[in-house]
């Protein structure tokens, strides 16, 4: 076996940071500062709504986005409660084609 030498210095890292150095792309004493966030509340126990219909489709289409999934609570902003009814009457409305399964 015979080794060779390459001028370009190998494949593996050797043991110094080089002249980029490791913290190249860290700054160093920075602080995040977080903005403020509008609190999400659900708009179902705002309104006091005691029933999600299946047949109210712009109500419906407002949680689901292009691809025909359902928004997630945390970015949908209703409760577990109202959630579980939206995904309900979501579902019930695909069934009798009011929404698509997928967007074509």
């Amino acid at each position: 076996m015979r080794m060779q030498s390459r001028a370009g210095g190998g494949g593996g890292r050797s043991g110094s940071a080089g002249p980029r150095g490791r913290d190249q792309g860290r700054k160093k004493g920075y602080k995040k500062k977080f903005l403020f966030r509008k609190k999400k509340f659900c708009k179902f126990c705002d309104e006091k709504v005691a029933y999600i219909d299946y047949k109210d489709v712009r109500l419906i289409q407002a949680f689901t986005p292009e691809r025909s999934k359902i928004f997630p609570r945390r970015i949908s902003g209703t409760c577990s409660k109202h959630q579980r009814k939206v995904m309900q009457a979501i579902k019930r409305a695909r069934l009798l084609a009011l929404v698509p399964f997928l967007a074509d």
